[in-house]
């Protein structure tokens, strides 16, 4: 059975961003394709995808490479997260569907019932499907890819603390459901950003040009691997 090339895209952008592939690292389409146990050409077209979103940059006489943003590219992806998730939210207060409000109250109450037990985990988890969600219900398939592809890309290259109130940081996503819930776009995007502004404020950079950059580099997960021909996979 031939791997679709965007599991294999999927599973070496989970390992781009876990650290398991370093800044600046060779990709070589045998060794990954040994890695993930698939054939190379989903390597070949995931490498290409992976190329397309920034992660990866094909250099003279190495090949295909993990990417080396600069500060002030990582700076650059948290602007424009502040300005696009509120018109996210904006547009979802205009086209969502009552599935995707459905889903959006039941991550909400589910966050707030985890922010009050002190279950950080959960809530990590709970917190990136809401955004996702919100993103899916805006209804523009060209700003859901946009904004998937910026919490990937911070979460390479930011590590993120949890919010100093997590009682409160659920409540304000209850605040951008029910503003979105009356089709009131104006005070979901208001509340929205917010929000992100007040999330920017946790993030730390894993890089850096001096001893405390390499330090986290080396502390980074390299043994981590994702066997995509299993079912498990998420497509």
């Amino acid at each position: 059975m031939r791997i679709p090339a965007h599991s294999v895209c999927t599973a070496i952008r989970d390992d781009i961003v876990a650290g398991v592939h370093e800044r600046g690292s060779r990709l070589t389409e045998e060794l990954l394709a040994r890695r993930y146990g698939v054939s190379r050409v989903p390597v070949r077209e995931a490498l290409r995808t992976l190329e397309a979103e920034g992660f990866v940059v094909t250099r003279r006489h190495a090949g295909a490479c993990v990417a080396e943003p600069s500060e002030q590219e990582a700076a650059d992806l948290l602007e424009m997260r502040v300005l696009l998730e509120p018109l996210g939210a904006f547009r979802a207060a205009q086209r969502r569907t009552d599935a995707h409000l459905k889903v959006l109250r039941g991550l909400v109450r589910l966050g707030q019932e985890r922010a009050r037990q002190g279950n950080s985990d959960d809530l990590r988890s709970l917190s990136g499907w809401f955004h996702e969600t919100l993103a899916q219900a805006c209804g523009s398939p060209a700003l859901r890819v946009t904004l998937t592809q910026l919490r990937h890309k911070i979460a390479w290259m930011y590590v993120t603390e949890g919010p100093p109130d997590p009682v409160e940081h659920w409540s304000e996503h209850g605040v951008i459901v029910d503003a979105v819930a009356r089709g009131d776009g104006d005070r979901a995007r208001a509340v929205a950003a917010l929000h992100a502004e007040r999330a920017s404020a946790g993030h730390r950079l894993r890089f850096g040009s001096g001893a405390a950059g390499r330090a986290g580099r080396a502390g980074r997960v390299r043994n981590a691997q994702h066997p995509v021909n299993m079912p498990s996979l998420r497509p």
